[in-house]
């Protein structure tokens, strides 16, 4: 099924940019071509690449890359997989079709083009649909119909920056996938969602598994969630802890025994170990 979208170019996808300013085809020297700072796109597939560039030895680039005047050189648009198997095949010159551009139209035919070939991976995806709705105001509804996607779509996408950094990793490298990454969100708690990323990968769970272990999670710490402290001095206590450890503090206190245990909550690694360093220099 074709893809809402594709085939129209960029004009049709960013209304208001004129694609047809000096956009003249040239032959332009490898060389001359300087990457585009702006790039969404963090990693490159090289297996993909070295592919490219032997179809590129065989057939040349049959669609140019789009570049933009700087000084005496261009600067890449868009088309930097392209850029990367032509120097891989050895290509001296390379054919471009040279557009006036801003900054920020730069920036959006970059953001756009990756999305459109669906070039990224989820993590770099969301971010994308993060920045045009940040630095170009663009509602999610907008987002999607310029990416020939679905609002939900989009809306999705982005709830996977709502995880904690090392999971969003993991997504990026391949090893989480973005429908398991979304179920982990529902456990809210950060060190939840760490041990429960960590437990997928490690047993090999697909996303259906996922969705019941994080549910799993979910029903164990409801039933663990301790009540609330009625004894004033107990609850001053854990106040007091709160403050001198810059985090959360739970109390489990048996009245009828007297006996218990305090939860202290970390955020990261580096926040335990703030947390620990902090305990080890109260004095007695």
């Amino acid at each position: 099924m074709q893809k809402k979208g594709l085939g129209k170019g960029l004009s049709a996808l960013i209304p208001g940019i004129d694609t047809t300013r000096d956009s003249s085809n040239l032959q332009v020297e490898v060389d001359r071509i300087s990457p585009n700072p702006l790039q969404p796109r963090r990693s490159f597939d090289e297996a993909k690449i070295e592919e490219l560039a032997v179809s590129v030895r065989e057939q040349g680039i049959i669609q140019p890359l789009v570049v933009r005047r700087v000084g005496e050189g261009y600067e890449l648009i868009a088309g930097e997989r392209r850029l990367r198997a032509a120097m891989k095949a050895g290509l001296k010159e390379v054919p471009v079709v040279v557009k006036e551009a801003s900054d920020s139209e730069t920036l959006q035919m970059a953001l756009i083009e990756n999305l459109q070939r669906e070039d990224l991976n989820p993590i770099e995806e969301a971010t994308a649909y993060q920045r045009l709705q940040e630095e170009f105001e663009l509602s999610q509804e907008e987002i999607a119909r310029k990416v020939g996607k679905s609002r939900p779509a989009v809306a999705n996408s982005m709830r996977l920056l709502l995880l904690p950094k090392e999971v969003q990793q993991e997504v990026a490298e391949g090893k989480l996938l973005a429908g398991q990454a979304r179920a982990l969100l529902g456990l809210e708690n950060e060190t939840l969602i760490l041990a429960a990323a960590r437990e997928v990968i490690a047993k090999g769970l697909s996303t259906r598994e996922t969705e019941r272990m994080a549910g799993r999670f979910k029903s164990s710490r409801k039933r663990r969630r301790a009540a609330p402290i009625a004894d004033p001095d107990l609850r001053s206590l854990v106040e007091r802890l709160q403050r001198s450890l810059g985090t959360k503090v739970r109390l489990l206190h048996r009245a009828s025994s007297g006996r218990g245990k305090v939860e202290v909550e970390y955020y990261s690694l580096a926040d335990l170990e703030r947390i620990i360093q902090m305990m080890t220099e109260i004095k007695t």
